[in-house]
């Protein structure tokens, strides 16, 4: 977890703690260890974010009733990018949920009509459909949400509360959780997302430390200081990226259905607000399923924008449709390398009202900037 306490949401060092207690016992055999054994919600109606939000309520079932979840199917991985043990699973994406122990006797037990029947092991057939979203949240750590101070901003006010507080900081706790660590597929289409994004001005800044005399002497020659050497060398160095990059979700199409439409130049006059508090902020990565949005960016010379190269869809096709012309594999593809760029970004600018929106904020909020804040068009869908 980065950053202090007061950079994320209460609690959320001891709660991510214990998830991976919970999630990794130390004998995977024991005869009271109890299982949740579910796929993730593959509605083919469902984009990704509704599919997350509602694996977190399973998340909930499971720390609920002692049990050790352990996913299977998940359709956004049935692709010919997700190869071995991770295809059709969330674990090409992200690190496993549970250990390989646990799986393998999670198997083991849902292969028994005894361990279904006394319910050593249960899955989705033994609850109602709504307890993915409706799912009681865990208590076992209070009530932290009642003491949070939002840091969403919407209509140029700061939310102090909403009727959804504990909803918005369960889901932030339990994705937070899945998506803790990328896997090496997925940390392989970010290098690549990055490299076609920044790399041209990574390259310039290269060139800028090279010695005068190159190519005639290589800088790898030069002597290396104890610094550079003792210290420098064990620094956790993230992947570059111009700094600060301000990330600006829009959400359009057929979401109408669900909220209130903004258009692009409303998220622009919000990023210039952000400007004028931290005027070196120039640099947008722009995730957006509209081309007429990409389109509009390019009349604002004043910020330079970033954005996933993939075909984008023009007037009202509904998502179902556009993620089908993209093709599985395309579509999983960029809507988690996007995730987790906007995620790695230092500003927020966005649609609450979107649940991709809403997991952006709270993966923010669990990963070291709560105190960044989000600046939102609309409140949250169910405020």
């Amino acid at each position: 977890i980065d950053g202090g306490e007061e950079d994320n949401l209460p609690y959320t060092r001891r709660v991510q703690r214990d998830l991976w207690l919970h999630q990794h016992p130390k004998n995977c055999r024991d005869s009271s260890l109890k299982f949740l054994y579910v796929d993730f919600a593959n509605i083919s109606t469902w984009g990704t974010g509704a599919q997350l939000n509602a694996i977190s309520g399973m998340v909930a079932v499971a720390m609920n009733e002692n049990r050790v979840l352990v996913l299977e199917y998940f359709n956004r991985a049935d692709h010919e990018g997700c190869k071995g043990s991770g295809h059709s699973r969330w674990t090409c994406y992200f690190i496993p949920e549970t250990s390989k122990e646990c799986r393998e006797r999670a198997l083991e037990l849902a292969a028994s009509q005894e361990a279904r029947k006394n319910k050593t092991i249960t899955d989705m057939s033994n609850y109602w459909g709504g307890i993915t979203w409706f799912a009681p949240i865990p208590v076992i750590w209070g009530k932290p949400w009642e003491h949070l101070q939002a840091t969403s901003q919407v209509n140029g006010e700061l939310t102090v509360h909403h009727n959804q507080m504990h909803i918005w900081w369960w889901r932030a706790q339990a994705i937070r959780y899945l998506t803790r660590y990328p896997s090496e597929y997925l940390c392989v289409l970010l290098n690549r997302a990055r490299h076609e994004a920044f790399g041209r001005a990574a390259a310039a800044l290269i060139v800028d430390t090279l010695p005068k005399e190159w190519p005639k002497v290589e800088s790898s020659r030069r002597n290396i200081t104890a610094m550079e050497k003792l210290v420098w060398s064990n620094h956790i160095h993230r992947p570059w990226g111009p700094r600060p990059l301000v990330s600006v979700h829009v959400r359009q199409g057929d979401k109408g259905r669900e909220m209130k439409i903004f258009g692009f130049k409303s998220y622009m006059e919000l990023a210039q607000n952000l400007r004028g508090r931290f005027p070196n902020a120039k640099h947008i990565w722009l995730s957006t399923e509209m081309q007429n949005v990409v389109d509009e960016s390019k009349n604002y010379t004043k910020w330079n924008f970033y954005y996933t190269t993939i075909r984008r869809q023009t007037g009202s096709t509904t998502m179902k449709d556009y993620e089908t012309g993209l093709g599985r594999w395309n579509s999983s593809t960029n809507a988690f390398v996007n995730l987790m760029m906007a995620v790695d970004c230092d500003y927020f600018i966005g649609a609450l009202g979107s649940s991709w929106g809403s997991i952006i904020d709270g993966l923010r909020s669990t990963g070291g900037k709560a105190l960044a804040g989000i600046v939102s068009v609309n409140p949250g869908q169910f405020w």
